[in-house]
């Protein structure tokens, strides 16, 4: 497993941070402040990726995209965007950024009710509780069927997953949250691990695969080692957001790495078990104390926590599947 961190596409406090923990992977989004050009131009890619080069830092996915609202909910403008989206996968794959993380949730894209929902020791997280939602009115789309969607994703795919074949770039579809259906008339479609496989298997390729939300895809019940073993087994689990919750998809809140509903040094010894070597990293964290909120899920200290507890879980896991080897070797030369 490679660890990997979210950060900005320029150097800041946590570029420094991360390089002192021994990560040595950057996932970004696009950088929105060119001046002249489209972040998802030549370019800007390519400088960003420089940037994060020049300081001991691999881009191993951009965990972002160009608009795209036309193309999931199928409206005018839909082919203009798919272009644009076509020219951004060539780019990732010209300049040698590997994994792309998409989503396909139209108007909004992750969904809380609240973001100082107070856990361990007062520390903030964000929760969800659908009965909060239902007098919310529609948003201006009106009903989206989900039908609509699953026609959109297909859609979608047949025109990209071939550019991004050509270009060697990894598509990593990342599974709807909160994985309920509808919010605000809005149908969410990848609510579960089959409806994943079912999306991947739209179009049948070597780069078309998932990002494994960990908390996502607990909040929707399911087993976790399973899910790795059952994508991993197809060659299909490109990226890992390694986080969890408690609850369920009606009413659920995030919590601490160490403190949710998943046997969490479980699912890192599944990872080993079948040689998941892609990019993972920590996500939604807590806000701890003395951080204002200002980025709910995303604040410095909870970071920390999160690297520092997967990087224990990486070295337990490592070295039990080491020790295993090492004792199944004695025991098949005696």
């Amino acid at each position: 497993m490679k660890l990997a961190e979210f950060m900005g596409s320029k150097p800041d406090r946590l570029w420094h941070l991360a390089k002192q923990m021994n990560v040595n992977y950057a996932v970004s989004g696009l950088a929105w402040d060119e001046k002249t050009e489209q972040p998802w131009d030549l370019m800007p890619l390519l400088r960003m990726k420089q940037r994060f080069a020049d300081f001991g830092l691999a881009l191993a996915v951009i965990e972002s995209m160009p608009p795209s609202n036309h193309i999931k909910l199928g409206t005018e403008g839909r082919d203009r965007e798919i272009e644009t989206f076509k020219e951004f996968v060539a780019n990732m794959g010209a300049v040698g950024i590997p994994v792309l993380c998409y989503n396909f949730m139209a108007q909004f894209n992750w969904f809380r009710t609240s973001t100082t929902t107070r856990t361990r020791g007062g520390a903030l997280v964000s929760s969800y509780d659908h009965s909060l939602m239902a007098n919310a009115p529609l948003t201006e789309a009106g009903l989206v069927p989900e039908s609509l969607l699953w026609e959109n994703l297909h859609y979608f795919m047949e025109q990209i997953v071939p550019v991004a074949e050509a270009a060697g770039v990894k598509l990593a579809l990342h599974p709807d949250d909160p994985p309920i259906s509808p919010i605000r008339g809005v149908g969410r479609i990848l609510r579960s691990a089959d409806a994943l496989e079912r999306a991947i298997r739209l179009v049948p390729s070597e780069c078309n695969g998932i990002t494994l939300c960990q908390g996502t895809l607990a909040t929707a019940g399911e087993d976790i080692p399973s899910v790795i073993r059952r994508f991993a087994g197809q060659n299909k689990l490109f990226f890992v957001h390694f986080r969890d919750v408690r609850g369920t998809a009606e009413k659920f809140e995030e919590t601490f790495h160490d403190d949710g509903k998943t046997d969490m040094l479980e699912a890192m010894r599944t990872y080993y078990e079948v040689g998941y070597d892609g990019p993972a990293r920590p996500d939604h964290v807590p806000t701890m104390e003395g951080e204002d909120n200002a980025n709910p899920g995303y604040e410095l200290l909870g970071r920390l926590f999160g690297v520092g507890y997967i990087t224990g879980l990486m070295e337990a896991a490592s070295k039990e599947r080491a020790a295993a080897a090492a004792d199944a070797s004695v025991n098949a030369q005696s």
